[in-house]
């Protein structure tokens, strides 16, 4: 700033602004002191005065209201004829001798780390949960077991049981790795943290067969999307009923349905392919088809594509649980 106030002498101001690229008002800006606004605000004439201010902190610190709160004594002094000040201003009385603060114990939770999990091909990450399925009578319910393969979305395990249980889960995640052919460290399992997730018995299992387990944090709703998003597709099929009267109703209900999902339902997550189609590699194929029939459809009358020729969708080449930030990804 020294420099552009001894070019202005020699140069003027304008073109001393120009040289050192410089606005004028930023310039004359420098050179204004700053007012101290510290002090500044007069105290408003409705404002009490310091000998009344002590007043209400006296009454305020007197054996008889020391453990009540400004409402109460505010309310019992007003029956009583005494008018101090509002509620507000005891409260601000207060904060201004630091008296003010929250008394109960506060509930301290521990730090947990965000899990962060990338797929980039079938039967790297899978996520499984439990969803409750309405019985026939109130408070009955029977429990929907899923194992998704977040890349292909594929359901590669489900069942339906009377109870949640460690024995059934770990029945049900045995029998779906041998399904796939699970090799020991090939494979992440993620969940939320319900009891059958941390159980024992799941635990062993995973560590015998050589899989990485995760879990999401607590408390937190996003850290399982996956699942969380077939579950909404489970349950606003048209077919889905509102009530399920046994468990094999349930069975004969979910049987038809996971056959659709994995071999019919074009995925939007997934380029409009089915879950299958990407778990046993046939996308690139699809998608190949898919090219031939818009460019003919292009060649056709391509005048009805006025930006560029049709291309399908782009299959994603990673699949993440809780993504770095862009930052991140960059380094």
């Amino acid at each position: 700033m020294l420099a552009a106030q001894e070019l202005s002498t020699k140069v003027g101001t304008r073109a001393a602004c120009q040289a050192l690229a410089l606005t004028r008002a930023s310039f004359y800006r420098k050179l204004k002191p700053k007012e101290d606004l510290s002090n500044t605000r007069p105290t408003p004439e409705r404002a009490l005065s310091s000998q009344e201010r002590q007043r209400v902190l006296d009454y305020l610190h007197s054996e008889r209201f020391v453990d009540q709160a400004p409402q109460e004594v505010y309310a019992t002094l007003l029956d009583e004829g005494t008018y101090l000040c509002s509620v507000r201003t005891m409260y601000r009385i207060l904060e201004e001798q630091q008296e003010v603060r929250e008394r109960r114990n506060q509930l301290s939770r521990p730090v947990y780390s965000k899990p962060q999990l990338l797929a980039n091909a079938p039967n790297q990450v899978w996520s499984w949960d439990i969803t409750k399925l309405l019985g026939p009578a109130k408070w009955t319910y029977f429990y929907l077991y899923v194992i998704l393969d977040i890349f292909s979305r594929y359901v590669v395990g489900w069942m339906v049981a009377e109870r949640e249980s460690a024995a059934l889960a770990e029945h049900l995640i045995e029998q779906s790795c041998a399904k796939q052919n699970i090799g020991p460290g090939q494979l992440t399992l993620h969940s939320d943290r319900g009891s059958p997730m941390r159980s024992k018995p799941v635990a062993a299992l995973l560590a015998e067969l050589g899989i990485t387990k995760t879990h999401n944090r607590p408390y937190v709703s996003n850290d399982n999307p996956f699942s969380e998003s077939q579950f909404k597709t489970t349950k606003y099929c048209p077919e889905f009923p509102d009530r399920f009267g046994s468990a094999p109703d349930a069975r004969a209900f979910c049987h038809p349905f996971f056959t659709w999902y994995n071999t019919e339902h074009h995925h939007t997550g997934i380029a409009l392919l089915t879950p299958y189609q990407v778990h046993y590699g046939l996308a690139d194929t699809v998608l190949a088809q898919r090219q031939m029939v818009l460019s003919e459809a292009f060649s056709a009358h391509p005048e009805r594509f006025v930006n560029k020729p049709p291309q399908p969708l782009f299959l994603p080449e990673a699949v993440w649980i809780n993504p770095p930030s862009r930052e991140v990804l960059k380094r």
